[in-house]
């Protein structure tokens, strides 16, 4: 390698692992700005040009988060998810079925929706509740992002990973879900039993014990009508309708509105997550440019080859040293050049999602779940989450890898 191969990987280490790490010290960069920064870097030094940027950009996987974005705010807003909370407060009736009820929702929910979503609405609705009925609210804190990671595993638009992994790949839907379905379901029949096995004295057989807090009424206009363009869009991609054009066209019918300013709509939109991809795009760029991404496919390939136990344990690591969505980006070049690409790109999935419960560090939606939660004066800490959150990543993965391997 020349002195310019060597600052260049020293700029995508650097950027990678700001990325991992979420800051850099003494600085306000978020993981936006870091990826911004580096991308634009890479260009100004020449590991690509522009044109080469712009076309390093998958703007597939941008309109698709676009979309669902739009989708989620209309959702958000018509009080969807405050409808949702009432009906698991109706049927909850003794804190094990409380944690039930709260996992199956956020799990079915993140596969639709995107599991950031749902544990950024959630989060101070499942404070409310928790903290209304005196019970500890650390079990079902961990209880509901565990839930939202797992059960984004089993669609396209469950997480941005499987989006890029669904793009990529060109797995429809429909396979993606019936290949990846079943590991969702078994992941979050694990968090209960863990859950209930760790905090045996929150989740007793008692009842619960005082009336939880009242939520506002829905907007039953836009309720109706953000409905309508769910259904729409999963009834699209059941079709076959690529998953871009779906969400675009599930949010233009949303964006056609006598009632909604557009700009309300614009300012809940996760602009800062756009950009980071957008960013994240240009430097994976540089590193297939660059010829680093030819050197790390060789040094890959022997360990990621070799089934999905074998990929499983290389994502888990990668995952966990720059997070989730840059070790898929990492495998995109790889992974049509492996012996089984189809099961390859499965696996990818399931395991990069599934890693994201090892540790508080491991997604996104952990952090956010743990930042919300601080500011209600709620601590869930690192330890406290590795009693829980490690046992359910360990035998999601493990439940997964057996799926995979039989399939």
């Amino acid at each position: 390698m020349t002195w310019f191969d060597w600052l260049i990987a020293a700029l995508v280490v650097v950027t990678l692992i700001g990325v991992a790490i979420g800051r850099y010290p003494w600085l306000k960069m978020n993981r936006a700005t870091i990826a911004l920064v580096g991308a634009t870097l890479l260009i100004a030094l020449g590991a690509l040009t522009l044109d080469e940027a712009y076309r390093a950009v998958d703007w597939n996987t941008i309109l698709l988060l676009f979309g669902m974005m739009v989708l989620n705010v209309n959702l958000r807003t018509s009080g969807f998810f405050h409808l949702v909370t009432t009906q698991v407060l109706v049927r909850a009736r003794t804190p094990r079925r409380l944690l039930a009820l709260l996992v199956v929702v956020s799990g079915v929910l993140s596969a639709i929706f995107l599991n950031d979503t749902i544990v950024l609405v959630f989060t101070p609705l499942v404070l409310d509740i928790v903290l209304a009925l005196r019970r500890n609210p650390l079990p079902y804190l961990i209880g509901l992002v565990t839930a939202a990671n797992i059960g984004s595993v089993a669609t396209i638009t469950g997480n941005p990973q499987n989006m890029l992994v669904g793009i990529a790949s060109g797995i429809s839907y429909v396979d993606f879900t019936r290949a990846l379905g079943p590991v969702a379901l078994l992941g979050l029949g694990c968090i209960w039993v863990v859950l209930v096995l760790v905090y045996p004295r929150e989740f007793t057989a008692e009842p619960l014990a005082a009336s939880p807090p009242e939520v506002p009424p829905p907007n039953y206009r836009r309720l109706r009508k953000s409905l309508v363009a769910t259904i729409l869009l999963l009834a699209a991609l059941i079709f076959g309708v690529p998953a871009p054009l779906a969400a675009g066209l599930a949010a233009a019918l949303l964006l056609v509105s006598r009632r909604l300013d557009p700009d309300k709509v614009f300012q809940e939109i996760d602009w800062g997550l756009l950009v980071f991809f957008c960013g994240l795009f240009v430097v994976t760029g540089a590193i297939e440019h660059s010829g680093i991404g030819e050197r790390l496919f060789a040094l890959l390939r022997p360990y990621a080859d070799h089934g999905p136990a074998a990929l499983t344990g290389v994502s888990l690591v990668l995952s966990n040293l720059v997070s989730n969505v840059p070790a898929v980006m990492l495998f995109r070049p790889i992974v049509p050049t492996l012996a089984d690409p189809h099961s390859a790109w499965l696996t990818l999935a399931m395991a990069t999602t599934l890693a994201g419960n090892l540790t508080l560090l491991g997604s996104v939606a952990n952090l956010i779940v743990a930042e919300i939660a601080q500011k209600r004066g709620v601590h869930l800490s690192f330890t406290e989450y590795l009693k829980a959150g490690t046992p359910i990543a360990i035998l999601s993965l493990l439940l997964g890898i057996g799926w995979m391997t039989l399939a």
